[in-house]
């Protein structure tokens, strides 16, 4: 009830009972990962029991892994590489292909026409033989990871931001600020954008749950975040082949992956009407 007073009052929102517990977990995880260095009961890469696969307990809340590492600790700190390195991509492929959206249904003609083909070619690659191809040939970095998802993902941003940029492009106001004589960036920032804010923040949340998935597939593919550190598809990879004696290793991390996951589509699902229904 506070929580959703809260957004009520302060930013105009009325979630459910479902969009309350998807932003909850969000909250927590992103949490989790800006403090993780200060939660981690061991150090991340530190054996800290010398029996491999041990059980849960009080000493090791999670048990340990196929080195005897503290799998909470490992747990916390791979928050910090699943949730950043996701929101960094996410934040790149849906800023350019936003942007890049508007200014092509602005534009229009031949310089639409070429970007938008030269998109949906790039579009037909599937994004994890992509991911596959660029990090096999580049090299594991952060940096890569995040650009290289960030690439995935923009050609759908754009599209997506541009079937909506047209419809509203057609409509009179534009036609007056048009008429005018504003200049393009007029158009696209205080035009277009406002009117399609809500689908693409939508948008954006969808394709944060792809690029988790597919960072967490990279990993377990051992192309992700490379050792001592790991994030949340790593601990799952080098840990499965002990399910049967140490099944916390690889159930945590995976029910980790799940949670974040599950509730950002709980939350956007319950966005998108409220920030339709606050705009009428």
């Amino acid at each position: 009830m506070i929580l959703r007073s809260f957004l009520r009052r302060r930013l105009g929102y009325d979630f459910n009972a479902v969009g309350q517990i998807g932003l909850v977990v969000i909250l927590f995880w992103i949490a989790v990962a800006v403090f993780a260095p200060l939660l981690t009961p061991y150090p991340v890469g530190e054996i800290v029991d010398w029996d491999y696969f041990g059980p849960m307990s009080d000493k090791f809340w999670l048990g340990t892994d196929y080195l005897g590492r503290d799998i909470l600790s490992r747990i916390l700190m791979g928050a910090r590489y699943t949730v950043g390195i996701s929101l960094a991509a996410v934040a790149i492929a849906c800023t350019l292909g936003v942007l890049l959206g508007m200014i092509a249904a602005v534009i229009g003609g031949w310089f639409d026409m070429a970007l938008s083909r030269l998109l949906d070619a790039f579009n037909t690659i599937p994004s994890l033989l992509f991911g596959l191809v660029v990090v096999a040939a580049v090299g594991s970095s952060i940096p890569v990871l995040i650009v290289t998802l960030g690439v995935i993902y923009m050609p759908g941003a754009y599209r997506f931001a541009r079937a909506l940029a047209v419809n509203v492009n057609a409509m009179d106001f534009v036609t007056v600020a048009r008429t005018r004589g504003e200049p393009l960036s007029y158009l696209v920032a205080r035009e277009i954008l406002p009117n399609i804010l809500g689908p693409v923040l939508a948008d954006l949340g969808l394709r944060f749950v792809f690029i988790v998935l597919v960072l967490s597939g990279l990993s377990f593919l051992g192309l992700g975040v490379q050792p001592p550190n790991a994030d949340w598809g790593a601990l799952v990879r080098e840990n499965i082949g002990g399910l049967s004696l140490g099944a916390p290793a690889v159930l945590f991390p995976s029910v980790a992956v799940a949670s974040l996951t599950i509730s950002v589509n709980l939350f956007i699902d319950n966005l998108p009407t409220r920030i339709r229904d606050r705009s009428e």
